[in-house]
């Protein structure tokens, strides 16, 4: 795994950092293998800024040596992994090849967990501006394999949102693992100690090892 590289996406509502899905996760990331550093994207700032900074920050990564670029980026952060992994625009220095989503926010359409998308796009953003920010309306048969897992009971961001996604993946015959887990509130993290949702980094933990050992990037 020593060509691919993961960047660990916190998350906090486009307002902070939660920081134990930050370097907890850049840990264990290390624990089974994979090189992996935490990005602290810009935070209280419209859209496209954080993106383009993520994208700064795969390029760097990719001219330091890295083939293969992974993202895991868990709620907000999750929809940031989504865009950078989804967005048109992106230059060929800044391309994904993976991407882990945590309970993610998804959709900027549905009216759930308003509070990151009003910061993101502000009170009076267009429909089309919604739209191009929902992950569900970006995916291509081009699209980069992703992993995404959440719980049922998540009261701030609803597994509306994976469901969603995991739908445009599927439409689109991109490759993709889903798991939705039974119990378990937002923001899990890691998810030690927390039931039957503890399982997903075993589950990411083989899946990841299958990506990074594709040859090159794509």
């Amino acid at each position: 795994m020593a060509d691919t590289h993961m960047i660990v996406l916190p998350g906090g509502g486009y307002a902070e950092h939660a920081a134990h899905e930050a370097e907890p996760v850049a840990s264990w990331l290390g624990e089974i293998g994979v090189q992996a550093s935490v990005f602290r994207y810009p935070l209280n700032v419209r859209h496209p800024a954080p993106l383009n900074a993520l994208r700064s920050e795969i390029a760097r990564r990719r001219a330091a040596g890295a083939q293969r670029i992974g993202l895991i980026g868990f709620s907000a952060g999750g929809h940031l992994a989504g865009l950078a992994a989804l967005a048109p625009g992106v230059a060929p220095d800044q391309t994904v090849q993976f991407a882990v989503l945590g309970y993610a926010i998804t959709s900027m359409e549905t009216e759930t967990y308003r509070p990151a998308r009003l910061i993101l796009l502000g009170e009076d953003a267009s429909p089309q501006l919604r739209r191009s920010t929902s992950l569900d309306a970006l995916v291509t048969p081009a699209a980069p394999p992703f992993f995404v897992w959440h719980t049922a009971e998540d009261p701030y961001v609803p597994p509306e949102h994976t469901y969603r996604f995991a739908t445009a993946l599927a439409a689109n015959q991109v490759p993709h693992a889903v798991h939705v887990f039974a119990h378990g509130p937002h923001s899990l993290g890691l998810a030690r100690n927390a039931g039957q949702a503890a399982v997903w980094t075993t589950l990411a933990a083989a899946w990841i090892a299958e990506q990074a050992a594709r040859p090159g990037s794509e």
